[in-house]
């Protein structure tokens, strides 16, 4: 048993004592003392709080991972994640006007990822426990949308007719305009008996997919991206919340004001290429064909927007060079937590007029962002985004631009 007083916190939000010792649910200041397992005291018994530990609401907080700094004040929590994306710009050498930080309210995550497992007694379906493959039920949720809480009954039977004691399934729950989204990874093989079991679950869900085969889909699970609705293929990528999307999606329009033609990199179903044809040309670049054809679609159907076209492109591999994208007057990048360096690299010659980055990786977009203004690009405004409340996880709009161009 020791006693360590925790210095900070780490990117993954647990407390840092010197050492390295890493302690979770802690927070700096604090003063705890625990049995030291390798580098982490994995159960810390709190000595002396901080002023800014607060009583976590989720009664299961302790034992689930869902979330990680429940434990922390809203205060603290926003001044850190703030903190994290001015710590990895300060790296290099980059300082920027922050703005205050957007923060998606409790109970909004229309999103998520479950774990499911058959049991002797049943099933038990919620999130994995801390560094641990236990899976934690989930009685009640502070972090998910009521509507995708109320599928729990219907994914424990799930689990029972298509799980089995060796395996988890995966639970790709997204809430759309017509109800909750269900694709199922990780189950037996989709047989004539579970095929004919599964529509019983209609009421629950507007569409199940099984893997990457259709089971039923009694409405389209549509998503509204400005005037369009788009049908998203099974378990596609959408912003986690409804409000962290408009807090992105007002830093883009308001970086790519008056341009008349958008180019819109890691496009994604459209997110934001067609709230942003309303006033724009926008040329939609995708690597993944579904996500691509579902934006096209959404696209051709929707009123009053000017044109949209779409290009499906590895970035990764082949980015649009500074030719290609010297016919744009902004660009809007938003790639993966790996960032997008080649990409960048091309845009750093391109001289187009602006820019509007968004991340989900404070690191990787001080490295590129770093590329840019290293080439003339001033760094106008960084917006800060929590749609991952109580997690460590932030993301982040900004607007560059060419002073020379642009002011």
């Amino acid at each position: 048993m020791v006693a360590v007083t925790i210095e900070r916190l780490g990117h993954h939000g647990d407390g840092i004592a010197p050492g390295p010792l890493y302690v979770p649910l802690t927070l700096p200041g604090e003063v705890v003392e625990g049995e030291v397992e390798g580098d982490r005291i994995a159960a810390p018994r709190i000595l002396a709080p901080a002023p800014e530990r607060v009583a976590a609401p989720c009664p299961h907080y302790r034992s689930c991972g869902g979330c990680s700094l429940m434990h922390a004040s809203e205060a603290f929590v926003a001044g850190w994640k703030t903190q994290v994306i001015e710590t990895a710009l300060a790296a290099h050498g980059l300082s920027v006007p922050m703005r205050r930080i957007a923060v998606s309210p409790p109970r909004s995550r229309r999103r998520a990822t479950l774990a499911g497992r058959r049991t002797k007694k049943g099933a038990l379906v919620g999130f994995h426990a801390r560094r641990s493959d236990t899976i934690v039920p989930i009685a009640a949720c502070h972090v998910l949308a009521p509507p995708l809480l109320a599928t729990l009954p219907a994914l424990e039977e799930i689990t029972r007719l298509g799980g089995s004691r060796s395996g988890v399934l995966g639970f790709a729950i997204t809430l759309s305009d017509a109800g909750v989204d269900l694709r199922v990874t990780g189950g037996k093989p989709l047989d004539t008996d579970l095929r004919a079991a599964l529509p019983r679950f209609a009421a629950s869900f507007v569409r199940l997919t099984w893997e990457d085969e259709p089971v039923f889909a009694d409405a389209a699970p549509v998503q509204s991206f400005g005037p369009a609705r788009v049908v998203p293929p099974p378990g596609a990528f959408l912003q986690a919340t409804a409000e962290g999307e408009g807090a992105l999606l007002a830093a883009v329009s308001e970086a790519t004001a008056g341009a008349a033609r958008i180019a819109d990199l890691f496009a994604g179903c459209g997110t934001f290429a067609l709230a942003l044809a309303a006033a724009a040309h926008v040329h939609a670049v995708e690597g993944d064909a579904a996500l691509l054809a579902a934006l096209d679609a959404g696209a051709r159907h929707a009123p009053g927007l000017k044109p949209v076209t779409t290009e499906a492109r590895d970035l990764f591999r082949r980015p649009l060079s500074p030719d290609e994208l010297s016919r744009f007057d902004a660009v809007v990048i938003d790639p993966p937590r790996a960032g997008a360096e080649a990409q960048t690299r091309a845009l750093a010659e391109a001289r187009v007029t602006r820019i509007a980055a968004v991340s989900c990786n404070p690191v990787t977009f001080a490295r590129d962002a770093a590329m840019l203004v290293a080439a003339g690009w001033r760094l106008d405004w960084v917006q800060p985004v929590d749609q991952f409340r109580w997690s460590p996880h932030v993301e982040l709009a900004a607007s560059l631009s060419l002073p020379h161009i642009d002011g």
